[in-house]
């Protein structure tokens, strides 16, 4: 049990924003079905087609997947609404934990996100300022912007990279 639990806190984190990125618009994106009824009601949000795959299967590459996003939904109601499409997140920083753990009392405001503060190695966001930051606090991020079919291999891509990078040092 203990090399286990040695394997795991070596595992590479890999993050992703929701809205934009996990979570976008069917008129602009190509996406997952929706939910059946009455579960459509209570979760509208649409995934981009590929989401369920691609968590799944940087999981079985050996990442820990996580969410970061700077909306105030519930751990609770992500957790809910990604076992619909058999998703399990590794952890979840959403805009409260990021106010407790990381703003806290500081008087200068911090960036939204701050992924290294969670020991997470590569943040997948479409926000230009996030990505922007980067470099500034010591993070790195892939930008995902429009309807990108090859999406999935490209994440898959730059993780191996970071990964192998930080094995290297």
């Amino acid at each position: 049990m203990q090399r286990k639990v040695s394997e795991i806190n070596n595992r590479m984190r890999v993050s992703f924003d929701l809205d934009e990125v996990l979570f976008v618009s069917p008129k602009t994106h190509k996406t997952e079905p929706p939910l059946h009824f009455p579960f459509n009601r209570i979760y509208k949000e649409r995934l981009r087609l590929g989401t369920p795959d691609l968590i799944n299967e940087l999981q079985e590459l050996g990442y820990e997947v996580w969410v970061y996003t700077s909306s105030f939904r519930s751990e609770e109601y992500i957790v809910r609404l990604f076992r619909h499409y058999h998703v399990k997140f590794d952890g979840i920083v959403n805009g409260t934990r990021h106010l407790k753990e990381v703003q806290r009392n500081n008087a200068t405001t911090l960036p939204q996100k701050l992924p290294n503060r969670y020991h997470i190695s590569l943040h997948i966001d479409d926000e230009e300022i996030v990505c922007k930051l980067a470099g500034q606090y010591g993070y790195n991020v892939y930008q995902l912007e429009a309807q990108d079919d090859d999406w999935k291999e490209k994440i898959i891509a730059h993780a191996a990279k970071i990964r192998e990078r930080e094995h290297k040092d």
